[in-house]
């Protein structure tokens, strides 16, 4: 059985929205005995993207709820499966997909040898991220990219998605982690990726961030865009976390940086032009840029085929020479109304419904 259930976890995975292709080398599947026993690799294949009670769970895979409620307990303390908890009922489980979810859900306890094998798979991952129109995340400007003349949707402005959270925990950015470990991180801050909700609770609960009041975690986002970080919050209206990402460490920033056209593979509304009147071409804009996408010659250019529309180089240009500009309206990024909607849209795209 140790090969099949295995594979029947790798085929189980591959059907939630975010996918899990497989591979000629077989990595994924390393990566699947690295985290989980043959039998939490059985009960993962039991479980659903919606949160269920341990007795339908066990219903569903014919075990004595008894029995089956402490290993789901043990397999969301893991990191291999979801868990919410609510005021006065039982624990709700659901399955977690490989990313966003199991891989981040490991930031505490990342192995050398689990880190070579995620960095061999990423490649295969990014064929389906390539291939969706919606993605999980969405690119959107830092706050001192903002002009008064630009209309900005409140979901477009993480100042205003982190008020309007009741539970926010702050976790290691699992990427420049795992860079780190493997010899080859940078000095961009390492405790800035935050977590809301539902989401914020089961990091608390597991150990994988503190939690921190809505001013704290302003501090923690002012912290990211001085570093010059992009700010990536979940592609929804009501996301459920903001990365604050580089591109030299994020698997996705990092990987679209080595495209010819960045810009047509993100979820966002803008992007970046110069005033060559007022540029002096001292190149801060083109330091500042993740996707390489501003040369300097007599005066600073962007190329729009790779600008994603962060912002991180008009925050730091003190000419005013640099500014973000809207997208006509057809392009602009509208996000789903909710994480639900999101994964709906995902699963669509790929034809599993």
């Amino acid at each position: 059985m140790s090969e099949e259930v295995y594979l029947r976890l790798a085929e189980h995975l591959d059907k939630l929205p975010a996918g899990y292709p497989r591979t000629d080398s077989g990595v994924e599947i390393r990566i699947l005995k690295h985290l989980f026993s043959e039998e939490e690799a059985w009960i993962a294949t039991g479980l659903k993207m919606s949160p269920e009670p341990v007795t339908s769970i066990a219903r569903r895979l014919d075990m004595d709820p008894g029995e089956l409620a402490p290993i789901l307990e043990e397999m969301a303390r893991k990191g291999l499966v979801f868990r919410i908890r609510k005021k006065d009922s039982d624990p709700v489980y659901m399955a977690a997909q490989f990313v966003i979810g199991i891989w981040e859900y490991h930031v505490k306890d990342l192995t050398p040898e689990l880190i070579r094998d995620f960095n061999q798979y990423v490649p295969h991952l990014l064929e389906y991220w390539k291939q969706q129109k919606t993605k999980q995340l969405r690119v959107i400007p830092v706050s001192k990219s903002i002009s008064a003349r630009m209309t900005i949707m409140p979901y477009e402005e993480a100042e205003t998605i982190i008020r309007g959270q009741s539970k926010i925990v702050v976790a290691p950015c699992i990427c420049r982690k795992e860079h780190r470990m493997a010899g080859n991180g940078c000095d961009y801050p390492l405790e800035v990726c935050l977590t809301f909700g539902a989401g914020a609770s089961y990091y608390e609960e597991n150990g994988l961030g503190r939690p921190v009041s809505r001013q704290e975690a302003l501090a923690i986002l002012q912290k990211g865009i001085d570093a010059g970080l992009v700010l990536q919050p979940g592609n929804s209206q009501k996301p459920a976390n903001i990365c604050m990402c580089c591109g030299c460490c994020c698997q996705i920033l990092k990987n679209l940086k080595k495209m010819d056209q960045p810009a047509k593979l993100v979820c966002s509304s803008y992007y970046a032009r110069v005033d060559e009147q007022k540029c002096s071409a001292c190149g801060v804009c083109a330091d500042r840029c993740h996707m390489d996408a501003v040369c300097v010659g007599d005066t600073a250019a962007v190329d729009l085929e790779r600008c994603i529309g962060c912002g991180v180089c008009v925050a730091g240009c003190e000419f005013d020479a640099i500014a973000l500009q809207a997208k006509p309206e057809e392009e602009r990024w509208v996000p789903p109304e909710n994480v639900f909607e999101t994964y709906l849209n995902i699963a669509r795209e790929r034809g599993l419904l």
